[in-house]
């Protein structure tokens, strides 16, 4: 049977996160997860499917795509499919020409797990390798310490909180108590959490958002920030304790994030709070 490139639509939305957190599992490389899914959805849900795609065989989906900008595919794929040379032919086809809806004309990215087939065989296209990424993870076998700090898990009557904090903590960000409530419908949401961290004074001072793919998988801080006039007083590090307290909580088998190499401050705050460092990620990027 041939690989087959879909779009799965709003009502397969759910097959899609479905099959992405079959896919997690220990020891993976870094890879497309549902949280990823899940915090493009305060776009809301027509959005959602819009950046989607998905290659099945056989009414099977075996790759799962997310348009995370115009320019950039994050995509993963089953386990068992990450050597699979047809899939991987058919995915390099889809990815290259623009006419197959996927990726347009010009300089483009696509986030692949490491050792997949698909990697090798953009690199023998001409794709070059982008700017390094760090992945972290943290083990959650063992207790988590308590953070030191006030934490309280957002409901939808405390959005408002969480938005405030996310737009204090990224430079442009435009995240909205709408977009919240957007994300908070998605499915990956039934097993996620917000929470928000609190100094002394009352004051909320970090956020982050916690995806679980269910028991005994790995879970996904997406995102985490902190409040650009409380920095530089461990909140990034109490918060990200707290993220893997949640996650622990959630029946998750670890925490897993990721981030730019360049951010250094991000990498050194994530290994504070017990995150141990993994072997750098890169895109693959075709030039303009």
């Amino acid at each position: 049977m041939a690989t087959v490139l879909g779009e799965p639509g709003t009502d397969g939305l759910d097959e899609a996160v479905g099959v992405l957190r079959e896919w997690q599992y220990e020891g993976a490389p870094t890879q497309l997860h549902p949280g990823d899914l899940g915090w493009f959805w305060r776009s809301g849900t027509e959005a959602t499917a819009a950046a989607v795609r998905t290659w099945s065989r056989d009414g099977r989906i075996l790759a799962v795509g997310l348009l995370d900008g115009p320019g950039l595919l994050r995509l993963t794929m089953e386990p068992a499919a990450h050597r699979d040379e047809e899939l991987a032919r058919q995915l390099v086809a889809d990815v290259t020409d623009p006419e197959r809806g996927v990726l347009p004309e010009g300089k483009v990215n696509v986030e692949a797990p490491t050792g997949a087939l698909t990697q090798d065989l953009l690199s023998e296209e001409g794709w070059n390798t982008d700017e390094p990424w760090t992945p972290l993870r943290r083990d959650l076998a063992e207790p988590v310490q308590d953070p030191g700090v006030r934490i309280e898990v957002v409901g939808p009557e405390r959005a408002r909180v969480r938005s405030a904090v996310q737009r204090a903590s990224f430079d442009g960000s435009k995240f909205t108590d709408e977009h919240w409530h957007a994300m908070a419908a998605g499915a990956p949401y039934a097993d996620a959490r917000c929470l928000v961290a609190y100094d002394d004074r009352g004051d909320a001072v970090a956020a982050v958002t916690v995806w679980s793919a269910g028991p005994g998988r790995p879970g996904l801080l997406e995102p985490m920030g902190v409040h650009r006039e409380h920095r530089g007083q461990g909140y990034g590090k109490a918060i990200t304790v707290a993220a893997a307290a949640a996650l622990q909580e959630l029946g998750s088998s670890s925490a897993l994030v990721c981030t730019p190499s360049s951010n250094a401050g991000a990498v050194a705050t994530y290994k504070a709070a017990g995150f141990r460092q993994r072997p750098e990620a890169r895109d693959r990027c075709r030039p303009a």
